[in-house]
């Protein structure tokens, strides 16, 4: 009698205790999941999404109660599948990318309880901040100057918006950049209707930079960017000011000597050891590209990559120091760069055009294939 009224004491107290030890074990199991998951995301998503999660540019933010409501299976889909026609990639190993389903686990798990100002000092932790985005301010005294203009209205409800999203890619002028096409000229206007330009910045480009804005403008500034684009011939030349460029590339031997390492491992399969390209990349060794591709547009380049291509966004990856260094390699070629590339036709490594050069030994290849495979999470 004496121990059935034991094992009758002990049983609730034991299930009162392994309810809390199960709670607090569940509660340690989401800690860890959201603080890996933090380093997924600065690792694959910041460049996107941006570190704190307010998205950058077209690329829509995640920190909302409308993400973090969604269901567990939709976000899943989408980390998983991706989003077709949309600059959103397959990350799961299944369709070709390069997260498990554990770390997807893990990535939703820091999205839908996770604190975003912890997830932005991650990222900064890791060094793996999103490259800066290029944007001016319109003074009073230009947005004045553009009222007096025949579709002043258009000009001064439209050109901040442009100026703090289209800049860097489009030019301060419209004049457009070796990323972007110009604005400012009759094409846009003579090849393309209304609805033809609507639809290019709601929808975005495939096989370019151009995302789809409808995530991060509303449909009456979509439309006022339309208006800007008819009647930008009415501007004055030269009116809005140009932003100021933060260097980017170096000149000191050893950043440059870094990068040449990077580009060597990463780079050279696809645009040929000595940067004249192939049939799988352009060139880069090449004086078109270097003078109209300023740092800054050459970062974004290799940061984000160019949906439905084979570039892949590398912002994930390397550090922006590293991304620097990559671009100081890049930019030394600059004073001997050839007017017209010769792509090379591509092959293994220790040939041109591949991963190495033919002087490498074998030892110091598997080890760089080695690094760009743990690089790149495989």
């Amino acid at each position: 009698m004496i121990a059935t009224a034991i094992i009758a004491v002990a049983l609730p107290v034991y299930a009162l205790n392994e309810t809390n030890r199960m709670a607090n074990t569940q509660e340690k199991l989401l800690a860890e999941s959201i603080e890996h998951g933090q380093v997924i995301f600065a690792e694959n998503c910041v460049v996107c999404h941006g570190k704190d999660g307010q998205g950058i540019g077209a690329y829509p933010g995640l920190d909302n109660e409308g993400v973090r409501s969604m269901d567990y299976d939709t976000i899943f889909k989408v980390v998983d599948r991706g989003r077709y026609d949309t600059a959103m990639a397959a990350w799961g190993v299944n369709e070709g990318g390069v997260l498990n389903d554990m770390q997807i686990d893990q990535l939703i798990a820091m999205i839908q309880h996770g604190n975003w100002v912890e997830t932005a000092h991650t990222v900064d932790r890791l060094g793996l901040g999103p490259p800066t985005v290029i944007s001016i301010e319109i003074s009073e005294d230009i947005l004045a100057e553009l009222a007096s203009l025949p579709h002043g209205e258009v000009f001064t409800s439209t050109l901040p918006v442009y100026a703090a999203n289209c800049i860097g890619c489009h030019g301060a002028q419209g004049e457009g950049t070796a990323i972007a096409p110009a604005l400012n000229d009759d094409i846009p206007r003579s090849q393309n209707t209304d609805e033809d330009l609507n639809r290019i910045m709601t929808n975005g480009v495939p096989g370019t930079l151009m995302a789809g804005w409808n995530q991060a403008l509303t449909e009456q500034e979509i439309v006022g960017l339309t208006g800007l684009i008819r009647y930008w011939d009415e501007i004055p030349t030269g009116l809005l000011p140009q932003p100021e460029l933060p260097l980017v590339a170096s000149t000191n031997a050893e950043v440059i000597a870094a990068g040449q390492k990077l580009y060597s491992v990463a780079c050279s399969n696809c645009h040929g050891r000595d940067g004249q390209g192939t049939r799988m990349a352009p060139a880069l060794n090449v004086q078109s590209f270097l003078a109209e591709t300023n740092d800054l547009a050459m970062k974004a380049i290799i940061s984000q990559g160019v949906p439905d291509t084979r570039m892949p966004a590398w912002g994930g990856r390397l550090t922006d120091a590293e991304l620097n260094s990559l671009i100081s390699f890049i930019r030394a070629w600059e004073p001997d760069a050839p007017a017209v590339a010769e792509p090379a036709r591509g092959g293994p490594p220790g040939r041109r055009g591949g991963g190495f050069s033919s002087g490498q030994s074998q030892e110091g290849q598997d080890g760089a294939w080695s690094w760009l495979r743990r690089l790149l999470g495989w």
